[in-house]
């Protein structure tokens, strides 16, 4: 059901129905995206939890740990906290494990940062051939109205930007260099 403002046209888009009258309700954008991945679940569970290649896999943003766990595999309840830079300024983000099922999901929720709100599930799923792999993230832009007007610019840059970590992922997990990671 698509919400009117002005001109601008915001879809949100029903990935969960339990969660998406909620959403609805509370302003919330959703961005999915899908990688199939020639390896284990497990692998790929493992490499989306690591610290250390999560630094790597965003090297367009300039991402480094600023505090919380530093390196090794995070777990339920870790707290991780970031600086990068998006849409050309340095931003901190702190983030929490808040759910864990190895190796089928496992979400990170912000605890402090731009957004005002964000949950961001990794579903990972074994089918025929590997792995495939869901980034599902939700969000909700600060500033009220001027918040929702940006809404469609922080999706797109959203999207860009797990599609990117979601390929070199899939590049770590289907050769030897996962094993650095993990």
């Amino acid at each position: 059901m698509p919400i009117h403002i002005s001109r601008l046209t915001i879809h949100f888009q029903n990935y969960f129905s339990a969660r998406h009258k909620a959403d609805k309700f509370y302003g919330m954008k959703t961005v999915e995206v899908r990688t199939l991945i020639d390896a284990p679940a497990e692998r790929c569970f493992d490499l989306a939890r690591s610290a250390d290649f999560h630094v790597k896999s965003t090297k367009s943003t300039s991402e480094k740990i600023v505090g919380g766990v530093a390196t090794g595999l995070m777990k339920l309840s870790d707290v991780i906290e970031f600086e990068a830079s998006h849409f050309g300024i340095t931003q901190r983000l702190s983030a929490r494990i808040v759910a864990f099922d190895r190796p089928a999901h496992v979400r990170d929720s912000q605890v402090r940062g731009v957004f005002q709100h964000f949950d961001h599930d990794h579903f990972f799923e074994s089918v025929p051939g590997g792995t495939l792999m869901r980034d599902i993230f939700r969000f909700r832009c600060p500033l009220g109205l001027i918040g929702k007007l940006a809404d469609p610019i922080v999706a797109r840059h959203l999207r860009l930007f797990l599609q990117a970590r979601g390929l070199e992922l899939k590049r770590a997990a289907e050769t030897e260099e996962w094993r650095a990671y993990v």
